[in-house]
C-alpha cells in the first residue's frame, strides 16, 4: 500500500461523524489513534448523531466521550462549521462513517448539515477531505455518487468492499483500520491503493 513520509503529529484533523451507528466503536478506536499519534482532533457531527439514542450509544453519552477524548468541543451545528473554511484550521477532513445520505449530498453539492459545511469549507482550502463509506446501497442508486467522489480533486477513500455481498449485495464498508494511512497519503495527494478490497471470502 506504500509508506508515507508525512508526520501527523502537530497536525490538524476535522474528524466528522455521520450516522452508521454500527461502525462507531471501529470509527472511535481511529478518533484515538489521531489522538496519540499528536494531532489536534476537532470532532464534527451530523444532526442524526448528536440526536438519536441507538441500541449501540446513547448521543449526549457519545459526544461526551468524544469530546473527552479530544479536547475539543464537538461540532454539531452548520452555522460553527462554516469558519472551517476562511480559518483554513484544518490540514484535513475525515468523514467517517460516511453514510450513503452524506455520500449523495457530497457529491450534489449540498450543504445542510456541519459535517458537509466542513467538507465544503476543506474543499475550498485544497486541503483533502478523506471518506470511510459505510452504505447499503453503494452497489445500488448510490453508485452514481461514488463514481462521481473518486474522481473528484481532493477527495481521497479509505479501502473499501462488500462487508456482506449474500444477504446486503450493495451494501460497502470502509476498513477503518487503514484510516490513518489513507490520510497520510492523502495529505501527500495520492490516493492509497488498492482501493477496493476484499472483506469477504467464499467457502
Amino acid at each position: 500500500m506504500g509508506v508515507s513520509s508525512v508526520e501527523l503529529e502537530g497536525k490538524t484533523v476535522g474528524f466528522a461523524i455521520t450516522g452508521s451507528h454500527c461502525t462507531y466503536d471501529a470509527v472511535f478506536l481511529e478518533l484515538v489513534h489521531f489522538v496519540e499519534k499528536g494531532c489536534r482532533v476537532v470532532p464534527i457531527v451530523s444532526g442524526t448523531v448528536s440526536s438519536t439514542d441507538t441500541r449501540f450509544w446513547e448521543a449526549s453519552s457519545w459526544l461526551a466521550k468524544i469530546e473527552e477524548t479530544t479536547g475539543t468541543k464537538v461540532i454539531d451545528r452548520i452555522v460553527d462549521a462554516e469558519p472551517l473554511g476562511p480559518s483554513t484550521a484544518l490540514d484535513v477532513l475525515v468523514i467517517a462513517p460516511c453514510t450513503g445520505n452524506t455520500l449523495s449530498r457530497l457529491a450534489n453539492a449540498i450543504t445542510d448539515s456541519p459535517v458537509l459545511m466542513a467538507a465544503k469549507a476543506t474543499l475550498r482550502n485544497d486541503r483533502p477531505v478523506v471518506v470511510a463509506i459505510s452504505t447499503n446501497d453503494g452497489l445500488g442508486l448510490n453508485m452514481v455518487n461514488l463514481a462521481r467522489l473518486m474522481t473528484t480533486k481532493n477527495i481521497f477513500f479509505v479501502p473499501f468492499g462488500q462487508d456482506d455481498p449474500d444477504r446486503k449485495i450493495n451494501s460497502l464498508v470502509a476498513r477503518m483500520d487503514l484510516l490513518v494511512p489513507t490520510v497520510e497519503a492523502a495529505l501527500e495527494k495520492r490516493q492509497l491503493q488498492p482501493v477496493l478490497i476484499e472483506r469477504f471470502r467464499y467457502h
